[in-house]
């Protein structure tokens, strides 16, 4: 996976609680492969009408429509725990969302596919998503080694975050990548323990 290390990038603000992994990917499409068409996926029965002409939607306008953090309203992604939320996030080209609260799964999911779920404060979230409506195209910075964000008006918000899941971010590592860092170990493990147990090679 790619690592997250600090991004500064245009945020959209999505006012709305409980939004759900269903939003996030609507059921029929949770076996389409991975890939670019996940893009148009997101929200996509709030962004597209039958014959595929674009709703209003903030992810459908300039200059919403480049976004690459979304800041939140409190328990995002609750709902089913589909993976492929996560997928429509990343290929739309969403790399952090902020917000008050999520889901622990799709938190968790955020996790395995370098995607950085930052929780502030209802109140911070609050300000965030009214800096950016007030001023469309407004960036936030998010570094994660600082564990800070810096909002649109130079004000810089501290987060936390488990010590294992920022190393992960920040190398890149998801589950199979972390765990082959202790191939070594497995190998040696694995013939000390046939040499004490012969008869398992028979």
């Amino acid at each position: 996976m790619n690592p997250f290390t600090t991004i500064t990038a245009i945020a959209a603000p999505i006012d709305e609680p409980n939004v759900d992994t269903n939003q996030l990917c609507p059921t029929r499409f949770n076996k389409v492969p991975r890939g670019p068409a996940h893009a148009r996926i997101l929200f996509h029965d709030r962004r597209f009408n039958a014959d595929g002409s674009e709703k209003e939607h903030i992810l459908n306008a300039e200059p919403f429509n480049r976004a690459q953090i979304i800041v939140a309203d409190r328990n995002w992604g609750s709902g089913s725990s589909r993976e492929s939320a996560v997928y429509a996030l990343y290929e739309f080209g969403i790399r952090c969302v902020i917000a008050p609260s999520f889901a622990d799964i799709h938190s968790n999911n955020c996790y395995k596919n370098g995607l950085l779920p930052v929780i502030l404060g209802e109140a911070q979230c609050a300000a965030l998503r009214a800096q950016l409506r007030d001023n469309p195209g407004a960036t936030l910075s998010v570094d994660l080694a600082a564990q800070t964000v810096t909002d649109a008006q130079g004000a810089t918000h501290h987060f936390e975050i488990h010590p294992v899941r920022k190393k992960c971010l920040l190398e890149g590592l998801d589950d199979i990548a972390r765990t082959t860092q202790y191939r070594d170990a497995l190998d040696a493990f694995e013939a000390a323990y046939k040499n004490e147990r012969p008869w398992l090679q028979a």
